[in-house]
């Protein structure tokens, strides 16, 4: 939001500069963002000055130029060449110093000391249109006789120049979304007062404009004024209210319109000015109306309503969706000669779900969505009025009409300055916090010792409990003048274990360490990626747009839509990985249980491309899905589970499973009933969505459920002073035997001394007959308590080989 400094200064004594008054708006939480000059007309008319044209003589070498002497100033003459046909001796006109920039529709030039046709030329004489003052280019611009030689052409015209400070506005300070709003809280912080305008009074000509209103949805319309005036004049606005717009960002369209939406920035009160004469009947009904129902808008769209949308009405149609935006029928125009003009209060629910289901943002409903202040419209309408009779625009043709069926009570809430305190961890006087409150219009009811009942003025909606009390107190008191205390008193708690934060670090930094890269992305995906029927993903109610419709049921999708990005930048090498949160819907019959919602913590890896950088000494390999499970088994490894207590299983996308049918083929890890990694090579029908032709290994890893098995404790044990002793093994055995199957068999008849076995070599070929394959084994063998010895190793040994022969028909190669 916009905040115009020369206007701001209406309302409060400001003495600060703009650099200044923005560390103090930023004190008070209302954060600036930037600050940018502004001036009526672009560039200020800086350079610009008044002259006299002393003498005006043909130029020789050119038929249409003249040679001018121009006085800008005592004892000082420009010689100017120009070419305008109006010039003539002792015109007084605008003259362009050397330096001076030229503002144009295709952009700025600056003014040199040059030669036209040999003759030197020390400025420029302007049209109206090189001064941005008008579209005129017949010829220079000639001023009254009167004129002041020499005087600044920005003083001469009376151009406004203005600073422009935008406020961050969080969406809880809603009171703080207009001029008087800002003044109002900086006056406050400066201990002095603040000035609300003065209304004229409102003098009723004639009562010959009647108008009835009837809210018939009081939940959505809480309170209703209007007044009607007569003999409109529709024209172009005053210069000081367009500066005042077109300062904070806002084009100027007709006084009518340009006075409700200065009212709106002065007060924060949106208002809206209707065509009486399109008012039927000359009643305003304010309902909802039936789904389905047409209405068109300002911007000339046609929207379908819905039940829930709030209309402001005729006796027959819609002429207005309350608080968002105006209807094209009852807008007015050039040839509006009554309004009637409204100032409201809609329930912020109402208008909010309006706003989104439509895609309509506007400054009203920017405002009445996060709760205006229901006393300030007849203030506002009144400001509005008198503004419109004052300038001669109309005149007032009815009494105020204020509906107002479910009088608002002021919010009261029992404040402790004790534990105001406690919170603070200062002790704050108790005369400081009254005066605080008092700076603030929090009035004080009653007081029971420390215990204060207060009352929060209307326009504070975000003030609901005494714990935003003290933080309105501390903006005020200042946060820097918090001191601290010279002893802390703290207990140290022992950290859960494991640290999760710091397994995640540890992770994180092993993968950056190997060539990831992290990525983070939107929680919000598009409804695109999942079929209607699915029923188990989180929609909102109200997206922003369908791309930002479903909360992501799984990491993929983020990483994907990052892997073209980068694709479609020939950068298609790349590893990269994410920690982040899925939402799941896993109870679709009841949507109201809170329970039937679930979250949880991801780790996702993406590698896709080529395993290596190029280059002269390494292999160009492309990346597979053992590459993938590699970076699996360490992460593992570096959370300290064992890679043993996994079931493991491999399949194919003949899978019904949803997210089974994402991989062309995929592995599985689980532990007893839990999922907690899969991994593999996605489809191509996925990687055809995100327009991607290249293979993409994909790993999904359930941090929550990973985290669950780890153990919480560790036994350690000394290094064992004897050594190991290493056996080889070749068995010739069926094709259908896994490496598991033989270790599981070793382990289980040599739990004590057996340690370690690898896979060294496996044969299949000559002399090997059909349906049997060769494993050649190592086995690791320790004894703590002493050296082995051979005796001991062979009869180990050969209840190993006794259990293969008997278990899986094994035969001992020589």
């Amino acid at each position: 939001m916009n905040i115009s400094y020369n206007w701001l200064k209406e309302y409060i004594k400001i003495d600060e500069t703009p650099e200044i008054l923005s560390e103090e708006l930023t004190q008070l939480g209302l954060e600036i963002g930037g600050i940018e000059k502004f001036s009526s007309v672009k560039g200020g008319l800086q350079g610009f000055v008044i002259g006299k044209v002393l003498t005006c003589e043909k130029h020789p070498n050119a038929d249409k130029l003249h040679i001018t002497t121009v006085e800008v100033g005592e004892k000082q003459i420009l010689n100017i060449v120009c070419g305008a046909p109006n010039i003539a001796v002792n015109q007084k006109v605008v003259v362009a110093t050397i330096g001076t920039k030229i503002y144009t529709d295709e952009g700025s030039f600056e003014i040199k000391k040059s030669k036209i046709r040999g003759i030197e030329s020390e400025g420029m004489i302007c049209a109206e249109d090189e001064l941005n003052l008008g579209k005129s280019h017949d010829g220079i611009l000639v001023l009254p006789e009167n004129s002041q030689i020499g005087m600044p052409a920005a003083d001469f015209f009376q151009i406004e120049n203005d600073f422009v400070l935008e406020v961050d506005l969080t969406a809880n300070r809603i009171d703080a979304a207009s001029h008087i709003g800002v003044a109002r809280d900086l006056a406050a912080l400066k201990n002095c007062t603040y000035k609300f305008p003065e209304i004229a009074e409102l003098k009723i000509r004639n009562n010959k404009l009647p108008i009835s209103v009837e809210i018939k949805n009081s939940e959505a319309c809480k309170r209703y004024m209007g007044i009607c005036i007569s003999d409109i004049k529709i024209c172009e606005s005053p210069n000081w209210l367009k500066n005042r717009l077109q300062a904070i960002g806002l084009n100027p369209i007709n006084n009518i319109v340009d006075i409700t939406n200065f009212v709106l920035f002065e007060t924060g009160q949106p208002l809206h000015a209707f065509d009486y004469d399109k008012i039927l009947n000359h009643k305003i009904v304010v309902k909802t109306v039936e789904t389905g129902t047409k209405f068109t808008t300002l911007d000339g769209k046609e929207r379908i309503l819905t039940e829930k949308d709030l209309m402001i009405c005729n006796s027959e149609k819609p002429m207005c969706i309350a608080g968002v935006f105006g209807g094209l029928d009852a807008g007015i125009s050039e040839t509006t000669n009554s309004i009637f003009l409204e100032s409201a209060y809609f329930n912020p629910t109402f208008v909010r779900k309006t706003s989104k289901y439509h895609a309509i943002s506007t400054d009203s409903s920017f405002r009445f969505e996060r709760g205006a202040d229901i006393n300030i419209a007849p203030y506002a309408l009144k400001r509005a009025a008198s503004l419109i009779q004052e300038l001669s625009y109309g005149e007032i043709a009815s009494e105020i009409i204020d509906e107002y069926p479910n009088r608002i009570e002021l919010q009261k809430i029992n404040f402790d300055i004790e534990k105001c305190n406690k919170l603070i961890g200062n002790n704050l006087e108790k005369s400081t916090i009254k005066n605080i409150l008092k700076l603030l219009e929090i009035k004080i009811l009653s007081e029971q010792g420390d215990v204060l009942e207060l009352e929060i003025p209307s326009y504070r909606v975000d003030i609901t409990h005494y714990v935003d009390v003290v933080e309105d107190i501390l903006r005020i008191y200042g946060y820097n003048n918090i001191s601290e205390p010279e002893k802390f008193t703290f207990n140290i708690n022992n950290i859960e274990k494991p640290d999760k934060q710091k397994l995640l670090e540890k992770v994180s930094n092993y993968l950056e360490d190997t060539g990831f890269n992290e990525i983070i992305c939107n929680s919000l995906i598009s409804n695109k990626f999942f079929d209607e029927e699915n029923k188990t993903i989180v929609k909102l109610c109200n997206p922003l747009s369908n791309d930002l419709s479903v909360m992501r049921p799984s990491l993929l999708y983020g990483g994907l839509q990052s892997i073209a990005y980068n694709i479609n930048r020939r950068n298609s090498d790349l590893k990269f990985f994410e920690f982040g949160r899925i939402y799941k819907f896993d109870n679709y019959k009841n949507e109201s249980d809170i329970s039937a919602y679930s979250e949880n913590n991801i780790l996702s890896l993406w590698i896709t491309g080529k395993k290596n950088v190029l280059s002269w000494n390494l292999k160009d390999n492309p990346t597979d899905f053992y590459y993938l499970k590699s970076y699996v088994e360490n992460i593992l490894k570096k959370t300290g589970i064992s890679n043993d207590i996994f079931i493991k299983e491999i399949s194919s996308n003949s899978e019904t499973l949803a997210w089974k049918s994402q991989f062309a083929y995929y592995q599985e890890y689980k532990i007893k009933n839990d999922e907690i990694i899969k991994f593999g090579l996605l489809s191509k029908n996925i990687l055809k969505q995100f327009d991607i032709q290249q293979d993409v290994f994909y790993a999904e890893i359930n941090w929550d459920k990973l985290l669950k098995h780890l153990k919480t404790e560790r036994k350690f044990e000394p290094v064992s002073k004897f050594p190991k002793v290493k056996r080889d093994l070749a068995l010739l055995i069926d094709k259908n035997i896994t490496y598991k199957e033989l270790s599981e068999i070793a382990y289980k008849t040599e739990p004590k001394y057996l340690k370690e076995i690898n896979l060294f070599d496996v044969y299949e070929g000559k002399n090997i007959e059909i349906g049997k394959i060769s494993y050649a084994l190592t086995f690791s063998l320790e004894d703590k308590e002493k050296t082995m010895t051979d005796t001991q190793i062979e009869k180990i040994m050969q209840r190993i080989i006794s259990a293969y022969s008997k278990e899986i028909n094994a035969q001992v190669r020589c």
